[in-house]
């Protein structure tokens, strides 16, 4: 035991202490282990670092959500299967499990976490595990938890592992008294989701860390994600979704939103192709943490009008549902996004008419456009 006391009082007064007379920067709340911050330039280390190594070692968060599963086929592309590894807490399908590494990873437990980024030697972390919208207004608690206390796990592990951490945002970060018709990168922001409020504090809290602890923080705020492998999942924009699924089904479709509600949309490949090129720009090249990016933007009649020229029988109504209605009214109308179309390059795919086009194409569609014509 007096050897344990004196070993620890040791390694104490070492972190606090610095050859230089500066203060060390610690990453806050939890002091598990050493940041890379305080190793020396000459330790040698087992595992090889991102700069060392032809590629990196990807963790993605959340990866069975609208999102990760796709950003996951990108990257094992790019970078080979076995540098992606896909997490989540719920049962992936059979196949997604045997797609590529998959692995249990729930963010609210820091240690379980930490020992998948030390094992796996993870260099780049994507972090897509949220509540959306409409989900987090019925559990606010529980969104609170996940869009809050889990990024702060990922901030602190990321900060000390020097990881390059990728955080998404949305829309949903801007509120009522930000400008909507355009809405620039930076201007006042007033969310009133719980949704929202946590991706304003994410985009700080990540800028915070990059200019404290020098994380290598990159955030891009995504417009309504339209894709054609996955399920709505609770979002204010999943009518877009909806719509091509109840075009192919039923032939009917009941929206949520009034119709001449107008927000900006992109195609889920135009996304990935945007996270993937901000990840990979150089740090130089970036003049903000957090960007906007944009591809169209349109109302549900817009919308619905061009799915009726694949599938003219559909019959559209609307049911306003007044939380979601709140909501989308106190989103921005277009995004801005000229900074990341100067600053990496930025530039997008999919217009509306090549979105709808791919969504049937995707959905297999052909036996309802037969039946039609």
């Amino acid at each position: 035991m007096p050897i344990i006391k004196n070993v620890g009082r040791a390694v104490s007064q070492l972190l606090q202490s610095s050859g230089c007379g500066c203060g060390i920067s610690i990453v806050p709340v939890r002091c598990i282990g050493v940041s890379p911050r305080q190793v020396a330039s000459d330790a040698s280390f087992h595992s090889v670092s991102f700069s060392e190594s032809d590629h990196p070692r990807v963790l993605i968060t959340g990866g069975l959500g609208q999102l990760g599963v796709g950003l996951a086929k990108l990257l094992r592309k790019r970078f080979g299967k076995n540098n992606v590894i896909l997490s989540d807490i719920r049962k992936p399908a059979d196949n997604v499990f045997y797609s590529g590494p998959f692995i249990y990873a729930d963010i609210l437990d820091y240690k379980n976490l930490r020992e998948i980024v030390v094992n796996n030697r993870i260099t780049w972390l994507f972090h897509y595990s949220a509540l959306l919208s409409a989900v987090g207004e019925a559990n606010v608690p529980l969104a609170r938890a996940v869009n809050i206390t889990g990024l702060h796990n990922v901030l602190d592990i990321a900060a000390e592992h020097n990881l390059r951490l990728f955080v998404p945002s949305t829309i949903g970060a801007f509120g009522p008294t930000s400008p909507r018709d355009p809405t620039p990168d930076l201007c006042i922001q007033r969310p009133r989701t719980i949704y929202g409020v946590s991706k304003v504090h994410a985009e700080l809290m990540g800028e915070y860390y990059h200019y404290r602890y020098g994380l290598d923080f990159r955030c891009l705020r995504y417009p309504g994600i339209i894709s054609a492998d996955s399920q709505p999942g609770g979002g204010t924009t999943d009518y877009a979704v909806q719509i091509f699924h109840d075009a192919i089904k039923t032939g009917k479709f009941q929206c949520n939103l009034k119709p001449d509600t107008r927000l900006p949309m992109m195609y889920i490949d135009d996304c990935l192709k945007a996270t993937l090129e901000v990840m990979e720009a150089p740090a130089e090249a970036l003049s903000m943490r957090t960007y906007n990016i944009s591809a169209m933007s349109f109302t549900p009649e817009e919308l619905a009008q061009e799915v009726q020229k694949h599938v003219p029988e559909l019959q559209v109504t609307y049911n306003v549902d007044e939380v979601r209605q709140a909501i989308a009214d106190s989103w921005p109308m277009n995004f801005d996004d000229r900074n990341a179309r100067r600053d990496w390059g930025w530039k997008h795919d999919y217009d509306l008419s090549e979105l709808v086009t791919t969504m049937f194409s995707f959905l297999g569609s052909d036996s309802r456009i037969a039946q039609a014509n």
